[in-house]
C-alpha cells in the first residue's frame, strides 16, 4: 500500500468531509428528535455518504469522458471549487456549495427526512468532495495506491458513521473554541490541497507553464 499517497488523500478527504465540522449542522438539523431517531439518521447518512462516494469513485471519470471533460480539467475547476470552500472556512463563513443558500436552508428545516438531502447531498458529499474523489482517482497508476485510495475512504466513512452515530454525546464535549480550531485548520489543509491540484491542472492544460 502507498503510505504516502494514502495520507494524502485521508487529509484531503478529512479536510472536506470532516464529521466533527459538520457535527453542528447535523445536530441543527435533527434537533427535536429523540436520541433513537438521532442514531437512524446517522446511520442512513453513513449509509447514503458510502453509496454516492462509491458511484463517483467507480463512475466520475466516466461521467467526465461522456461530457468531453477531461480529469486535468476538472482537477483545475475542482481545485478552484475547494481553494473557495477552503477561503470560506478560513473565514468563518459557510460555502453554499455545502450548505446551501439561506432560502434553502429555511426549507431544510421543513423537511421530516434530512438523511439524504441535504446532510449526505450536498453537506458531506457536494462538489468539494466530488471533486476530490475524482481527481485523486485520476491519479492512480499502481496498485498500492489503489489500496490506499478504497482504504482512505473506508476510513472517513467509517469515522462520519462512528461521529453522527454518538453526535448527541460528542457535541455536548465540543466547545465552539474547539470547533473554530478545527474549521480554521481544516481550512488551511484544504486551501493547500486546492492549490496542489490548480498548479497540476494548470501544468498539465498548459505545458509552457512548468
Amino acid at each position: 500500500m502507498d503510505t504516502a499517497f494514502l495520507i494524502k488523500f485521508f487529509g484531503a478527504l478529512f479536510a472536506i468531509m470532516n464529521p466533527f465540522v459538520n457535527l453542528p449542522i447535523f445536530l441543527s438539523l435533527t434537533a427535536g428528535r429523540s436520541p433513537g431517531e438521532m442514531r437512524a439518521t446517522a446511520l442512513s447518512v453513513a449509509f447514503f455518504s458510502a453509496i454516492m462516494c462509491v458511484v463517483v469513485a467507480v463512475a466520475g471519470t466516466q461521467i467526465l469522458t461522456f461530457f468531453g471533460v477531461s480529469v486535468d480539467d476538472f482537477r483545475l475547476a475542482g481545485g478552484l471549487v475547494l481553494l473557495l470552500i477552503a477561503l470560506g472556512m478560513l473565514n468563518g463563513h459557510d460555502s453554499t456549495a455545502h450548505t446551501g443558500t439561506a432560502k434553502e436552508q429555511e426549507h431544510h428545516a421543513e423537511l421530516d427526512n434530512v438523511a439524504f438531502y441535504p446532510i449526505t447531498f450536498p453537506m458531506i458529499v457536494g462538489p468539494g468532495t466530488i471533486a476530490t474523489l475524482v481527481v485523486f482517482r485520476g491519479q492512480l497508476t499502481t496498485q498500492g495506491q489503489h489500496l490506499a485510495y478504497w482504504a482512505a475512504l473506508a476510513a472517513i466513512l467509517a469515522i462520519l458513521g462512528v461521529v453522527l452515530f454518538s453526535a448527541s454525546s460528542i457535541g455536548r464535549h465540543m466547545s465552539q473554541t474547539l470547533r473554530v480550531i478545527m474549521t480554521r485548520l481544516m481550512g488551511m489543509i484544504l486551501a493547500a490541497i486546492a492549490a496542489e491540484m490548480i498548479v497540476g491542472g494548470l501544468k498539465a492544460l498548459l505545458p509552457g507553464l512548468a
